[in-house]
């Protein structure tokens, strides 16, 4: 890591000269505001460039066997100036192959031989030169030029697994969720060419915008769900049943589409021995797909774009057994409609959003693979959570394997503003104490480590709660007006884009206005203790005056709770502002005819590593 060198910093707006703190530049990213890739002022550069593939995928599942036979045909489109000579896959089902190495732990019953390539096919010529090791496969061509297009036809085979859910698998004997099933093409970018690192289980996913043709063909009885919009609901559900998704698509009411009377007289699907789905969704991240042949199905749509009137349907498709599921739909609901008119305040992007009733805690492009859990607490921000993901990674297209934090530190603040719009009661303090414990310890480390260097604790509050952290205080920061202002300036100028950490800093500098890198240089690129004190209270003329001590170099917000002595009390907020000029130490003054009795800081969303030096008693 190294300081912006001064040619990069000679294009910078006047805004930007003035800025008194510099972020450490890594040279691959230095590179590619030299070749004008991205720009310093947070915006995609005039060069910036995306890939793009169109997929048509045809699979052939047995939910008995497991057995999953497909084909696809890709059209892959080289917009990058490079000329390509290799083609990278990435083969994700093979993180239950033999011998692959994973973080993750299976059983061995769930080792198997991972995907076979029957067929490999580049522009109407069998391919023989191709490798595969491990979850990456790499496929030699002919040269594809900047501009031009290759096209592949692949036919393989995988058994899904069954003991080990891993965000993908058998849920039960009738149920399954599949994900990451067929090989597709890796992403190749202005910041590292292509997309080399293993799917090790820990890390999560980096891919591309593209468009997908997709049919699921599945025994009779079974429905299936998907990314995007099922295209032939007539032709695989019985009559009733399309007619009460249509009804859900356009009213604000849950519909039970799928109920159990259904289910006990087999009037669900189409009575064939097999029927195929077929599936539409363009300009997304990835495309999964689950099916069951005895799950439930609540449905229900709301406007999500005020201007333009467009509805999104919402379902929750789950085991008439799991009885938190019932109340799925409503929190589903309430979360696209929180997120699409409170935080982060943007029509949800998608028509459709399924929580499936799984065995993880897993998102997708317009999918989720919920496991029932105990409390309504948890089905709460565990619902909100998952289906806040769906602006980060998959509508601005983040390096999850990588920047773990770009994507879960939007989800952990999503919960914790979410939540209580959905449930006043609820103070959801996920991540906020191991945060404290772990600070200026031996698995702290900054938050721009990149995820697959994390190790021990840090692999979780790097991602999650010290991120999220960083973005309320900057919220609180701000104000709720020109916090929102900021995250839509980030939001227009990376959505169906990748962003990368810096246009994350400078989309947010820009749109505030304000040069924010005196809170993202200590939050982000540096480590230490997250600790306050109060050092003194003492008596002024006005009041009192409170001198509170910062441990470490974070800027960390103070609350403070004022007991006075005819046991009144009174709160008293300070946004990270009072750090803003380097210092650590700040006076509050206390403005009051009163005496006081008793100063107490904290608050549930402020790390504090130490609190036994966090209350104050005045003589």
């Amino acid at each position: 890591m190294k300081s912006i060198k001064i040619f990069s910093v000679l294009i910078l707006s006047a805004f930007y000269l003035n800025a008194q703190v510099t972020l450490p530049i890594a040279p691959v990213f230095e590179n590619t505001y030299q070749k004008a890739t991205r720009s310093l002022d947070g915006k995609p550069g005039k060069n910036y460039f995306q890939n793009h593939s169109d997929y048509k995928l045809k699979v052939d599942f047995n939910p008995i066997s497991r057995l999953l036979k497909g084909t696809v045909d890709v059209v892959y489109t080289n917009n990058s100036p490079d000329t390509l000579k290799e083609i990278w896959f990435k083969l994700y089902p093979n993180l239950y192959k033999k011998g692959t190495p994973r973080k993750a732990r299976f059983a061995e019953a769930d080792l198997g031989e991972g995907v076979t390539i029957e067929k490999l096919n580049a522009n109407g010529k069998d391919i023989k030169d191709f490798n595969v090791d491990g979850t990456n496969m790499t496929v030699k061509v002919p040269s594809v030029l900047p501009g031009k297009t290759i096209k592949f036809a692949i036919a393989y085979n995988y058994t899904l697994n069954k003991g080990s859910h891993m965000r993908t698998g058998q849920v039960d004997e009738g149920s399954h969720f599949v994900a990451y099933f067929f090989p597709r093409i890796a992403v190749y970018d202005d910041v590292d060419g292509w997309n080399k690192y293993p799917y090790t289980g820990a890390e999560e996913f980096y891919n591309d915008f593209d468009n997908f043709n997709a049919e699921v063909t599945v025994p009779g009885g079974y429905g299936v769900w998907a990314t995007g919009d099922l295209k032939n609901a007539s032709d695989v559900f019985q009559k009733e049943i399309v007619s009460r998704i249509v009804s859900a698509e356009k009213n604000d009411a849950v519909i039970d589409v799928i109920t159990e009377a259904d289910l006990a007289t087999k009037r669900v699907t189409q009575t064939k021995p097999f029927n195929t789905f077929k599936f539409e969704a363009k300009n997304v991240t990835d495309f999964v797909f689950a099916l069951s042949d005895h799950y439930l199905w609540k449905s229900s749509s709301l406007v999500v774009d005020s201007l333009t009137k467009r509805r999104t349907r919402v379902d929750a498709v789950f085991n008439p057994k799991h009885k938190d599921y019932y109340e799925v739909i409503d929190f589903a609901r309430k979360t696209v409609e929180a997120m699409s008119y409170k935080f982060p305040k943007w029509p949800y992007p998608y028509n459709h959003e399924t929580v499936f009733d799984g065995l993880d805690q897993m998102e997708y492009p317009m999918m989720v693979n919920d496991n029932p859990v105990d409390k309504r607490e948890d089905v709460i921000t565990l619902t909100d959570h998952e289906i806040f993901h769906t602006m980060f990674p998959f509508y601005m297209g983040i390096n999850e394997t990588k920047y773990g934090w770009m994507d879960e530190g939007w989800a952990t603040i999503g919960e914790w503003l979410i939540s209580p719009m959905i449930d006043s009661s609820i103070v959801d303090e996920y991540g906020i104490q191991p945060t404290a414990s772990s600070s200026g310890g031996k698995d702290d480390s900054p938050i721009m480590t990149l995820t697959p260097d994390l190790k021990g604790s840090g692999s979780f509050t790097n991602s999650y709660p010290k991120p999220g952290l960083a973005y309320l205080f900057v919220k609180d920061y701000l104000g709720d007006e020109l916090f929102t202002k900021a995250l839509h300036n980030y939001i227009k100028n990376w959505n169906g884009k990748h962003p990368m950490p810096y246009d994350f800093f400078y989309s947010m500098n820009q749109g505030s206005g304000k040069d924010l890198n005196w809170f993202w240089k200590p939050w982000f690129f540096d480590g230490g203790v997250l600790d306050m004190s109060i050092k003194s209270v003492t008596k002024t003329d006005s009041g009192y005056a409170i001198v509170v001590e910062n441990k470490g170099v974070k800027a960390l917000p103070i609350d403070l709770m004022l007991t006075y002595d005819d046991s009144s009390t009174e709160k008293n907020h300070s946004t990270i502002g009072v750090w803003e000029k380097g210092n650590n130490q700040t006076t509050i003054e206390i403005k009051t005819t009163k005496k006081l009795n008793k100063v107490v800081m904290g608050n549930p969303h402020t790390p504090d590593k130490v609190k036994s030096d966090n209350s104050f008693s005045v003589n």
